[in-house]
């Protein structure tokens, strides 16, 4: 199993790199929009969707529209509707529960969802036209909150973080993993070659309460992510999204923390 995940692992590392170091845009467009698709209809099953190769088309023609408008460089509306689902419809369901998978309020959250999911993925290019550095900046404070939340979990996690949704995540591990991100990226402050990235950028913006509040913000946007495909999958009584990635699962499973941080990010450099 793990030399599967590490084959796996490496190959998208290269398919990724050879995309960036081509210096297309398209190219790398056309990468993000294969990603999207497969996460699409990923994200279908989960909800019980009868026909989710056709649902994922329908998506994936969306978000092609988008890029090929150049729609992305002004959807600064859609990061705002991507953040506001998260805050008003994703996260309480965490605490409430979903609905059914037979009725109206799930196709209605099906939409809601695969706008955020939509969302995410315009924004992947919004950072990365910004510059790859950028992009990877992003991507490493959801990470590197990953990493520490797992070590720490393993080492100190007493009290679950949501029992009933992941039993394995704890107040202890989320805790670390915000540690570990603040740690990290005070260190990119004393790196010149670092200073066009997300958290020197906060820093130099907003000074210390910036950089703070929304480094802790990025953190807990991420976990919520992933709880919530947990959510989805423990009703869908899946273990993965697919195995679209062997030894990863599927590719939400890979994204799901990124989902709600990416639109965010955006939003926030706008601002900055």
């Amino acid at each position: 199993m793990l030399k599967t995940r590490i084959i796996t692992a490496v190959i998208l590392l290269a398919v990724l790199l050879l995309a960036i170091f081509s210096g297309s845009f398209i190219v790398f467009s056309i990468l993000t929009a294969i990603f999207f698709a497969a996460a699409a209809w990923e994200c279908l099953r989960l909800f019980g969707n009868k026909f989710p190769v056709v649902g994922a088309v329908l998506w994936t023609v969306a978000f092609a529209y988008l890029v090929v408008t150049a729609s992305f460089k002004q959807s600064v509306l859609l990061y705002g509707i991507c953040v506001a689902i998260w805050i008003l419809r994703l996260v309480p369901s965490l605490a409430f529960g979903l609905p059914p998978l037979d009725g109206t309020r799930n196709r209605l959250l099906t939409g809601i969802y695969g706008i955020a999911v939509l969302g995410a993925f315009i924004a992947i290019l919004s950072l990365y036209n910004r510059s790859a550095l950028y992009m990877f900046s992003v991507m490493s404070i959801v990470w590197i909150a990953d990493i520490g939340a797992y070590f720490s979990g393993k080492a100190f996690g007493k009290r679950k973080l949501a029992p009933s949704i992941s039993p394995g995540k704890s107040w202890e591990g989320a805790i670390g993993g915000g540690i570990l991100v603040l740690l990290a990226s005070v260190a990119t402050l004393a790196v010149p070659a670092l200073n066009d990235t997300f958290a020197v950028q906060l820093y130099l913006t907003w000074g210390w309460p910036g950089f703070l509040l929304i480094l802790i913000l990025m953190v807990a946007a991420s976990i919520v992510g992933d709880l919530f495909e947990s959510q989805l999958k423990r009703r869908a009584g899946m273990k993965d999204s697919s195995s679209l990635l062997p030894g990863h699962g599927g590719v939400l499973d890979r994204l799901d923390a990124l989902i709600p941080t990416l639109p965010l990010a955006v939003l926030v450099a706008y601002w900055m």
